[in-house]
């Protein structure tokens, strides 16, 4: 948490355990989850005036420290502003995944991650995907996350989908690295720690180079081939500068990674170009896009690293994800207007399935629901049941209309702000025991 910037406020959590109000890492907070978790108490989250009921969970490991989670499938029942909170899974990919591809141990707060991506090249198999399937999966089911869809369970675990008018100027890369691997903290993925296995690379510096180095070379030795054994793979998440022909093949050079390109054979490179094709297009034609790579790869003998599969994801500005153009247009209005916001994710959803591409938490009441409506579907309100009054919903219809007015923000924090920071941590947050 960063605590240096004292002109930037922002709700924290505040818990009541045993009688008592906690603020996340005030005087007494670790003790106090401590014996909740020994005598089976439930802190309440006070985001609003009944409390939402948390639960406290040991992690395992080597901190063996606690955490207070929010109780499955309540992240709608906090308060918009409240760093518990999460919209409803109706309106967000999330919800076709959690409790098959994503599982959570309340016991130990360890998470248990099922993928539909091999983590393993066996000797003498190809290093492609399966003919007819793409290397995002964005067709697989609920049960396997995608490699598109563990690219946004991580991001969304980051908080890096949450927007909030203190943070600007404040995520760096260096944040959004900090942030990613925090979150694959306590992720379980084929039986190893995910961790162990995810490579972000650090801010590059001259004068770190060798050091830089050093600790690229020691993770990456999980991923080195062996004759006659199957090859460990490892996760790269990155920001793409190019992905261009080589002397030899094709190669796709990293940001923060000078020294150092990610081989690519022509098969995948021909296949990126084609179902990748409206990401590349929208990273080319606007210069304020990231393009965020997710990618499985493997070491050569030879100390050449090779990418196995990949998927591709657009991000503005301010490292907040975007399907397209119209996405983008949203997102830049919203940040132009000091609005505060959560991203919506299609996880493994397909690009049809209409979810929403933003919700406002800085209005009163329940959070409203942000939809940009495709022409041909102007009749139908996305997300909306029959009779189901639901959140609000705000439209915008891609039909040459410009962007409506948004629902007006709440005038003030309707309770009190915790310590300024820049970018919060994944919450919820933990507390070692003294």
């Amino acid at each position: 948490m960063d605590t240096s910037t004292h002109s930037i406020t922002a709700p924290s959590a505040i818990y009541k355990i045993a009688g008592r109000r906690f603020e996340i890492g005030s005087r007494g907070y670790a003790d106090a989850i401590a014996e909740a978790h020994a005598s089976h108490q439930r802190p309440r989250c006070m985001c609003l005036v009944d409390g939402v009921e948390m639960y406290v969970a040991r992690l395992a490991g080597s901190d063996r420290g606690y955490i207070v989670k929010r109780m499955p499938d309540t992240g709608s029942h906090h308060a918009p502003d409240c760093p518990s909170y999460e919209p409803p899974a109706e309106f967000s990919g999330l919800g076709q995944v959690l409790g098959s591809a994503i599982t959570e141990d309340p016991a130990t707060g360890e998470t248990t991650l099922k993928l539909d991506f091999p983590l393993a090249k066996m000797p003498g198999r190809s290093t492609m995907p399966p003919a007819g399937g793409e290397s995002d999966s964005v067709s697989s089911s609920g049960t396997k996350l995608s490699l598109r869809g563990l690219l946004h369970y991580l991001w969304d675990q980051a908080e890096l989908t949450r927007w909030h008018p203190g943070f600007a100027g404040k995520r760096t890369w260096a944040t959004v690295r900090r942030h990613l691997l925090q979150a694959a903290e306590h992720k379980l993925a084929r039986g190893d720690s995910l961790r162990a296995r995810l490579y972000v690379p650090e801010p590059f510096s001259i004068d770190e180079r060798d050091a830089i180095n050093v600790r690229r070379l020691a993770q990456w030795q999980h991923a080195v081939a062996a004759p006659g054994k199957a090859q460990h793979l490892m996760l790269l998440i990155g920001e793409v500068k190019e992905i261009v022909p080589a002397r030899y093949g094709f190669k796709a050079i990293v940001k923060h990674m000078p020294d150092q390109a990610f081989a690519i054979d022509e098969q995948l490179y021909r296949r990126l170009g084609r179902r990748f094709e409206p990401e590349l297009a929208l990273w080319g034609a606007s210069d304020d896009i990231h393009m965020v790579m997710i990618a499985t790869f493997g070491v050569s003998s030879a100390g050449v690293p090779a990418i196995h599969e990949l998927s591709l994801m657009p991000v503005t500005r301010q490292w907040l994800p975007v399907e397209d153009g119209f996405e983008k247009q949203l997102l830049d209005r919203l940040v132009g207007e000091n609005r505060a916001f959560v991203k919506g994710l299609h996880y493994n959803l397909g690009r049809d399935n209409g979810i929403a591409s933003a919700v406002l938490t800085d209005c009163e009441g329940l959070a409203p629901m942000l939809f940009i409506v495709p022409a041909g579907l102007d009749e139908a309100t996305p997300g909306r049941t029959t009779g189901d009054p639901g959140p609000a919903v705000w439209m915008w219809r891609r039909t040459g209309e410009p962007i409506p007015p948004f629902p007006q923000r709440c005038t003030q924090s309707p309770r009190p702000t915790g310590p300024a920071h820049a970018q919060r941590p994944p919450q919820p947050a933990h507390a070692e025991r003294p």
